[in-house]
């Protein structure tokens, strides 16, 4: 079986499907082709890869068996496959579903490592908290670089600077990793989330755990994730959560709802209620922003506050963020290679993340996604 390896072509996508130090976990009697120049903007030159066993070229993905990728196959990429090739990748499904009906027109079979269920054989697939370690951490890291001044409490000789004060909205792997290093720089940090079952979690970083009074018992979907809430719901959480924002230096914003744009959580009026200086963080600017005002990709200041809308934020760790999602991807791929009379489609892993195959869409929700595009 040939495995081939792309080089990621969208602006400003910086990682790798696969590192040099993964060649040799992939099952032996499988020849790995890496596309020239894959690896090079994650610090892993073409002659790492040779060095390792694989074999670098251009057009690796022309004939192709089992296609390693990070971000969803362009067009260009779709029509270099061949009829019955495997994609494995973190393919956007939900959110790109006219790719999927590509992929399934030109009879591949489509794996999106976002949609793999939340079991424990599961656990060392899961790229989507492997990304969210990193966007939890940098996040934190771009409030201290905008912030006018320092995280920790400092006695000097000129008199005791207070620490800063941060609040992480949404408190999943992203949002609890932001807690642990805003602690370890020394802020005092609060947290909020929907779901009452993670207040253990924050508390046992050492944040404060922020409770509103608001009916949150239909809050987590089957999966562990927060579920998407009702208008009614969120203009209330917005309406409480004005004195808990005003009251921080850093807010650092994580809700996500898969598929969905996300919902806005600070509005510009609670945005004008903040101390001049502060900063916002929002990671879900991607998918619209938590925030107002976010300007995707950019860092503006409204209202005397820097608002920071990271694009594609793991992307900027590019040398970790690649051995993370490559132990990932290896170990989801070995899961497959090892259905050796073909896909087992009552396997949970197998069954929860195929997306296409044998020229159809197979998913559920990407069909309702479809769907409710209208297309």
């Amino acid at each position: 079986m040939k495995i081939a390896v792309a080089k990621e072509t969208l602006p400003g996508e910086r990682r790798v499907a696969l590192v040099p130090d993964q060649v040799t976990k992939y099952p032996s009697g499988h020849e790995i082709v890496v596309e020239s120049g894959a690896g090079v903007a994650a610090r892993h030159a073409d002659a790492a890869y040779t060095e390792k066993g694989a074999r670098v070229q251009l057009g690796a993905l022309e004939g192709a068996d089992l296609v390693l990728k990070v971000r969803t196959p362009t067009s260009e990429e779709i029509g270099r496959l061949r009829e019955g090739a495997t994609v494995v990748g973190l393919m956007a499904p939900l959110s790109e579903p006219q790719a999927m009906r590509a992929l399934a027109a030109r009879g591949v079979t489509t794996f999106a490592l976002e949609l793999l269920p939340r079991i424990s054989r599961a656990q060392s697939m899961d790229a989507l908290s492997a990304m969210a370690t990193i966007a939890g951490y940098k996040s934190v890291l771009l409030a201290a670089e905008h912030l006018p001044k320092f995280m920790p409490l400092l006695m000097t000789a000129a008199g005791m600077l207070k620490p800063a004060r941060v609040l992480v909205i949404g408190a999943g792997v992203a949002g609890l990793q932001a807690i642990a290093t805003a602690r370890r720089l020394g802020a005092v940090v609060e947290a909020y989330d929907t779901r009452p079952v993670v207040k253990e979690q924050v508390e046992s970083l050492g944040a404060t755990f922020v409770e509103l009074p608001l009916e949150t018992k239909d809050a987590q979907d089957a999966g562990g994730y927060a579920k998407a809430q009702s208008e009614e719901f969120y203009r209330k959480q917005r309406e409480l959560m004005g004195k808990v924002v005003a009251n921080n230096d850093v807010v650092i914003t994580t809700a996500l709802v898969p598929g969905q744009k996300a919902p806005v959580l600070i509005t510009e009026e609670m945005v004008r209620g903040m101390k001049p200086g502060s900063v916002i963080v929002d990671l879900a600017a991607e998918a619209g922003g938590n925030v107002a005002l976010t300007e995707p990709g950019k860092v503006v200041e409204r209202h005397g506050v820097t608002l920071v809308g990271p694009l594609d934020i793991a992307s900027s760790m590019a040398v970790h963020a690649s051995d993370m999602y490559a132990r990932n991807v290896v170990t989801f791929a070995s899961h497959l290679l090892a259905q050796t009379n073909g896909l087992d489609l009552n396997d949970e892993i197998t069954r929860g993340s195929l997306v296409t195959h044998k020229g159809e869409i197979v998913h559920d929700a990407v069909k309702a996604a479809l769907a409710r595009s209208g297309t």
